[in-house]
């Protein structure tokens, strides 16, 4: 059988020494290390990064070979002639990954609590050896028919097929990472394309577009500022905070002022009682100067709930005119029962503030972004989530995040703010029953952004992070795609179950993930800088041993190919245009 571990045919050689870090083997000769094909199965004894299986006394090893020299002695033997003329007696160097129960091979060790023996056998290990482990990995409650992902090949065999279970790979989050040309953007959709036929709800924010051509039936394609866009009443206080960035001390006060008095505003224009007659209202603003003040903190009072509210129930176009109005005296120098009048130093701190807010409500990309003024038949994105969520149908949500702009930091605060929505839907378990998979790409775009100035406090739009750490066990599970993983907060990366990473070549990047995922060892690492397109590093919490994959195409690529360069004959062109030129006509001497 080909996935029998310890056979004769596949021996390679003897462990030589064994140390807590790695193990050694001694070939007793250089022709098992040559390629050769067993029962229709090819294999490759020698080769650096292929597996091999060492056979204990109760326990099976599987390993990695990371190293292969020969003996001091024999190097300077080395020629041409000899290497076909003379026998020369190799040693490896192996990673230990796993151990199996010889007389049980189902049960497996996810740390190595025991090693082989001096003397122990080492064989080449089957692909297939390997992959009826992978499918189970993560399959912690034993279901009957689990969902699984075909995610591609092994790299030591380009001929076994890689399948592995959909809850080991996004059941503790997911990290994609890779630098640019490395194949991440593949494996992203490779992912969607799997899951998606698994029926799994996934919400895709695109940060550039590139995945538009998904053609996938009954999915939902939003595009914010062009067919959809997130309603600004969605937004929290801080997210407008972050927008506006006022000063502590002198405006950011006047502004919650400001959204107290517009929400009171709201609140009488929807009720029907005789009060709501009483407050001095005009054109949609709150006119405090001359009021009494008893009477606005009793109404506030009674509608606690809703003023309280953190999000933006409120006419934002107003906001700017509502700021002036409460640029006023705290209270009337003849009757310290009504408010005071126009304050010319508060308006004055405020001027500022009132004009950015202008800019920002007045701003085009904002008004089509966040619902002020939306473009025709466009649809509102909290709505759609909505019915994506209750949707017995709809598989893919896919949020276009390519119209929409960098400046003012309206994407990270978009984004901050759909992670915002998802997590307290998770929070009222709204995910239990039917997972979904909300996969972030161009991650580090949106991730570890701090709102700072001058006069603004720093403060961390942190959604995604709280979904990190709190919604697996909501049914809210997270998948960020990044090409740098320096950039994502360490506590946000460390809540990642399952790592896929393709080639790295930066330190500080390799570094990030040595931190954040205890599996992918040293010598797993080294790998990442001479990984090839579509390779790369499958680690995490539910597999017990790093995989070197091979990801297959996906059906449809996304548009993420580089353009490329094409010679232009410009001699030729200019040939050309002096031949089509108009005559030159000389002018003649007077």
């Amino acid at each position: 059988m080909p996935n029998k571990p310890f056979c004769h045919s596949k021996f390679i050689g003897y462990v030589s020494l064994v140390s807590p870090q790695f193990t050694k083997i001694h070939f007793p000769s250089s022709t098992l290390l040559n390629h050769y094909v067993y029962n229709g199965v090819s294999y490759s004894g020698g080769i650096v990064g292929n597996y091999v299986v060492i056979e204990g006394e109760t326990y099976g090893f599987i390993g990695k070979l990371i190293e292969v020299d020969l003996p001091e002695t024999e190097r300077l033997k080395l020629s041409e002639k000899a290497f076909s003329t003379k026998d020369f007696h190799p040693e490896g160097k192996v990673e230990l990954l796993m151990s199996f129960d010889l007389y049980n091979p189902e049960k497996i060790s996810l740390g190595l609590d025991c090693f082989p023996a001096v003397g122990a056998k080492v064989y080449v290990c089957s692909s297939a050896f390997i992959q009826k482990y992978l499918v189970k990995f993560g399959d912690k409650n034993k279901i009957d028919d689990p969902p699984l992902i075909k995610l591609g090949t092994l790299t030591s065999d380009a001929t076994s097929k890689l399948t592995v279970s959909q809850q080991a790979l996004f059941g503790r989050h997911c990290a994609i990472i890779g630098t640019t040309g490395g194949g991440k953007s593949w494996t992203v959709k490779t992912l969607i394309e799997q899951a998606y036929r698994n029926g799994t709800k996934i919400i895709l924010l695109d940060s550039t577009g590139e995945y538009a051509n998904h053609q996938l039936n009954n999915a939902v394609d939003c595009r914010i500022g062009v067919n959809s866009y997130f309603h600004y009443n969605n937004l929290t206080i801080d997210d407008l905070f972050f927008l506006v960035k006022p000063s502590g001390r002198a405006q950011a006060p006047k502004l919650v002022e400001a959204i107290t008095s517009l929400k009171v505003v709201r609140l009488l224009s929807e009720s029907e009682q005789e009060v709501s007659k009483k407050f001095p209202i005009e054109n949609g603003r709150f006119k405090k100067t001359g009021f009494e003040i008893r009477a606005f903190e009793r109404y506030c009072y009674s509608n606690t709930n809703i003023i309280d509210s953190p999000f933006l129930k409120f006419d934002i176009e107003q906001l700017p005119h509502q700021i002036v109005n409460e640029c006023i005296y705290a209270s009337d120098r003849n009757n310290p029962a009504l408010y005071g009048g126009l304050s010319d130093q508060e308006l004055s701190n405020c001027t500022s503030m009132i004009s950015r807010i202008k800019n920002i409500t007045q701003n085009p990309i904002f008004k089509s972004s966040f619902g002020v003024q939306p473009n025709h038949d466009a649809i509102d994105l909290g709505v759609e989530i909505d019915t994506f969520i209750d949707s017995d149908k709809t598989s893919l949500l896919r949020i276009g995040f390519e119209n929409v702009s960098f400046q003012s930091q309206y994407r990270e605060i978009l984004a901050n703010a759909i992670a915002s929505n998802l997590l307290a839907k998770a929070r009222n378990k709204k995910f239990k029953t039917q997972p979904v998979i909300f996969i972030i790409d161009e991650a580090h775009q949106y991730l570890n952004k701090t709102i700072n100035d001058e006069y603004f406090g720093p403060h961390a739009l942190d959604a995604f992070d709280q979904i990190a750490k709190e919604c697996r066990k909501y049914g809210l599970f997270l998948c960020l795609a990044t090409q740098m993983p320096r950039d994502i907060p360490a506590g946000t990366l460390s809540q990642m179950g399952t790592f896929i990473v393709h080639r790295l070549i930066n330190y500080n990047d390799k570094e990030a993930v040595a931190n954040a995922c205890s599996s992918a060892n040293r010598s797993a690492l080294s790998f990442l800088p001479v990984l090839g397109e579509g390779e790369a590093i499958l680690t995490g919490v539910d597999f017990p041993m790093p995989v070197s994959i091979k990801v297959d195409r996906p059906e449809r690529p996304p548009e993420s190919e580089t353009p490329l360069f094409y010679k232009k004959d410009l001699e030729h062109q200019e040939n050309k245009d002096t031949t089509n030129a108009a005559p030159q006509i000389e002018e003649l001497p007077a």
